[in-house]
């Protein structure tokens, strides 16, 4: 995971506009993807987050277009979150980050053939991982 966040591109604006890691975004990110139509209070029961961080983690992922939000049709004092029906730009400029340098940077420059290795072993782990889903 922290490789990942290493290997992320900084957000529009930097990360000082809203609180919270990109650890924290993702894991929103992925909770709001299992769960579509979700609110604060529910992806702050699955996670066991703080609300607030929630919500910060919302803002931001509202703000790069990621996720929207609409009002709850059977209960108007809700507000739900989905993500968005077409890919932002940061969730592509996301998705195309690559790895690399963040590999290279945790298991140093000297074995081309390790980096080789765990790089593979990633990609077999993330097919596995997308059959379970």
């Amino acid at each position: 995971m922290k490789i990942g966040e290493e290997a992320l591109p900084p957000p529009p604006g930097g990360t000082a506009r809203h609180a919270g890691s990109d650890r924290l975004v993702l894991i929103v990110a992925s909770d709001i993807a299992d769960h579509p139509d979700t609110t604060v209070s529910e992806i702050v029961s699955r996670t066991a987050l703080p609300q607030s961080q929630v919500s910060s983690a919302v803002a931001r992922l509202k703000e790069a277009g990621s996720v929207q939000t609409v009002t709850d049709p059977s209960d108007r004092r809700r507000v739900l979150v989905r993500q968005a029906a077409e890919e932002s730009e940061r969730v592509a400029q996301v998705r195309g980050a690559g790895i690399d340098d963040a590999l290279t940077a945790a298991l140093g420059p000297d074995d081309p053939d390790r980096l080789k290795q765990v790089t593979q072993a990633l990609d077999v782990l993330a097919r596995h991982l997308r059959h379970r889903a």
